[in-house]
């Protein structure tokens, strides 16, 4: 649930990097953050266990949408993928507004990310949710190894519900896709926002939401794509 702060004018909302363990959600994140100026983020948290971690970190776009006049926030947070630490993810879970379920392209890791996804879904349960109410995009990431499952393959195991989802192809490692899939979860979920629970009455302006920046020697977030006007 988006957390509105009328101190400072401010709508942040939670997005949870989700998968099964060594799927490339840290990576993600971390590449995020390298390239977003660091006058718009906040530091990059690391709270580790003996052997998984979660990382989170917030930023606010140099081109945010402004919603009756409340600026956009964002945080970002990664679960553990490992099962022993199921507790946390439900934790980290609490209160999300959109979901990156990144699952791992290797054909020895297909059963692991059904059973992420599976447990994806029985974790939202946990606070009577759906997987079909929360905004969420797929990332099937690692394609640039050699022993890989077909897209096609991939969208069979993983979206094949009834609300398909948007996809994306992602080498995490190099940053193809990544900024796409934040790009892509970051729309659906303010216009699900503007729909429902805006602050007071009267129009939404939207101007973009992240994308990945050009290659510049100061990294900056630079959108592409600009969303239509909200209502």
């Amino acid at each position: 649930m988006s957390i509105i702060n009328y101190a400072s004018r401010e709508i942040q909302f939670k997005i949870v990097y989700y998968g099964p363990a060594l799927c490339g959600k840290t990576t993600n994140l971390a590449y995020i953050h390298e390239r977003i100026s660091p006058a718009n983020r906040g530091d990059l948290v690391s709270l580790a266990t003996a052997a998984d971690r979660t990382l989170f970190f917030d930023f606010l776009p140099l081109n945010a949408v402004v919603i009756k006049g409340f600026v956009t926030k964002f945080q970002l947070y990664t679960v553990p993928g490992q099962v022993i630490y199921n507790a946390t993810r439900q934790l980290v879970l609490r209160s999300v507004d959109g979901i990156v379920f990144v699952a791992d392209s290797q054909w020895e890791k297909m059963e692991d990310n059904v059973e992420s996804f599976k447990n994806l879904e029985e974790n939202l349960a946990q606070q009577n949710l759906s997987i079909d109410e929360i905004p969420y995009v797929l990332q099937y990431n690692k394609r640039d190894l050699t022993n890989i499952a077909p897209i096609n393959y991939l969208e069979f195991l993983l979206n094949n519900r009834k609300r398909r989802v948007p996809s994306f192809e992602v080498i995490s490692s190099t940053g193809q896709n990544v900024f796409a899939s934040l790009n892509a979860v970051s729309q659906m979920l303010l216009h699900k926002f503007s729909k429902q629970e805006a602050p007071a009455s009267g129009a939404a302006t939207a101007v973009a939401v992240p994308v990945e920046p050009s290659s510049l020697p100061s990294p900056t977030l630079k959108p592409k794509i600009a969303l239509p006007s909200l209502s």
